[in-house]
């Protein structure tokens, strides 16, 4: 069926999405931006294992690593975000760059 949506338009959406997270991974200076482009990457991955799961036989596979992924997120994000807090409360700023001093 011409025009129908296929794999190959999933890993294309996937790709941009793992594109943006990196560029926002490798650019920003903001602790938090940080975190949302590893989010980004991560929901890439989700995508890549739904539509593998779809287009490869229908099995559950997929979804069950998608549901891992999800909760490896989630607890990512609150370890983040507790060491975000803790930088604030030291240096006054989400700057990772403040944070050199750490540094031996």
């Amino acid at each position: 069926m011409p025009g129908a949506i296929g794999l190959g338009h999933f890993l294309l959406l996937s790709l941009v999405i793992f594109s943006l997270g990196m560029v926002c991974v490798l650019t920003r200076r903001n602790a938090i931006g940080i975190l949302m482009g590893i989010e980004l990457i991560l929901n890439s991955a989700n995508i890549n294992y739904l539509a593998f799961a779809f287009y490869g036989g229908g099995k559950y596979d997929g979804q069950i690593f998608a549901i891992f992924v999800i909760m490896l997120a989630a607890a990512e994000a609150v370890i983040g975000l507790a060491v975000v807090l803790a930088i604030y409360q030291n240096f006054k700023t989400i700057d990772v760059d403040a944070t050199e001093t750490l540094s031996g």
